[in-house]
């Protein structure tokens, strides 16, 4: 006999799983703060196990609360209607490329990012110091050929080498967490999972990572304002979709491409991530309008009924 949820359980499994996902994020990144921090030789593995807590935290809360479609309540289906679930994968993948890119030209218009967007000068700068270090003396290809082939490798790490480690978060954040907060509306939605999803970066931005040399508290409200408009992409997807993969893959691309760039930045020349790439408030621009136009259209809503998925309320 399958168990319905009972108000207690709905109560307790949200506050469960914020402190499973925040409690097992600091432990898994004590030995980060305990020894060389950023520069530990186990910086990846600790970054990498980090992101699967919240996937870890929400089949606790999944336990507690007990809802009759487990699998459905993690966002992990339904995987149809295929066309519908095609189309969001694919503006999962293109959506993070574009405004990713998108925020190098608005950064560099408002002075922020020293860019070269034709003559790849910083790029063919690492690229000749990292051969110089291995005792190559010149570039084995073209500067542009070389650009090309790093876009490439965004879409192969998107696709292969990012996309476990994002699923593990966004079972978390969007697949289970996000359909909760839908009864704030909309916004209240929006910020609330950005706040709890910022603040969960918190091992790392206390160390410095994404806003080194910045003060912590500013550095978390950067996170904060970061995961709030790039959680609102991803929701949107979530929610159009109905399932959490393309939220998944979208958040696989979006940590591939957020370092492209390396590629346009002008040679010898340095920015404040505060203000430019899509950590930087000049990349919040057009996020923050893609969320703005997913709200006012009525787009930030659930194909399907219920926090675990009931029936197809309609197939947009």
């Amino acid at each position: 006999m399958q168990e319905t949820l009972t108000p207690t359980r709905r109560r307790s499994a949200l506050p469960i799983f914020i402190a499973c996902a925040y409690g097992l994020a600091w432990l898994v990144a004590l030995p980060l703060w305990l020894g060389d921090g950023l520069n530990s030789p186990w910086f990846m593995v600790v970054t990498i196990a980090m992101m699967f807590t919240p996937a870890v935290a929400a089949l606790v809360a999944v336990l507690v609360e007990r809802p009759q479609k487990k699998a459905q309540a993690l966002g992990l289906v339904p995987l149809q209607p295929v066309g519908r679930l095609l189309r969001h994968l694919a503006l999962g993948l293109v959506v993070p490329i574009v405004v990713c890119l998108a925020a190098l030209p608005i950064g560099h218009l408002a002075g922020v990012f020293p860019a070269d967007f034709t003559g790849f000068s910083g790029f063919q700068q690492i690229t000749e110091q990292q051969l110089a270090q291995a005792g190559v003396d010149e570039l084995p290809l073209p500067i542009e050929t070389l650009a090309a082939l790093q876009i490439i490798n965004v879409l192969v790490a998107a696709l292969v080498i990012n996309l476990l480690p994002a699923l593990g978060e966004e079972i978390g954040w969007r697949g289970w967490m996000l359909p909760k907060l839908l009864r704030f509306g909309p916004w209240g939605a929006i910020g609330i999972s950005g706040i709890i999803w910022g603040l969960w970066h918190s091992p790392l931005i206390l160390l410095g990572y994404n806003y080194p040399g910045t003060p912590g508290w500013l550095a978390l409200v950067a996170m904060v304002a970061l995961c709030t408009i790039m959680g609102g992409v991803f929701g949107w997807l979530r929610l159009r979709s109905g399932s959490v993969w393309p939220a998944a893959l979208a958040h696989s691309t979006f940590n591939a491409a957020a370092t492209t760039y390396f590629l346009f930045i002008a040679a010898d020349a340095t920015f404040d991530p505060l203000h430019a790439t899509i950590t930087g408030w000049t990349g919040w621009i057009l996020p923050a309008v893609v969320v703005l136009l997913v709200v006012l259209t009525g787009r930030f809503s659930p194909v399907y009924q219920g926090s675990a998925g009931d029936l197809p309320r309609d197939d947009q």
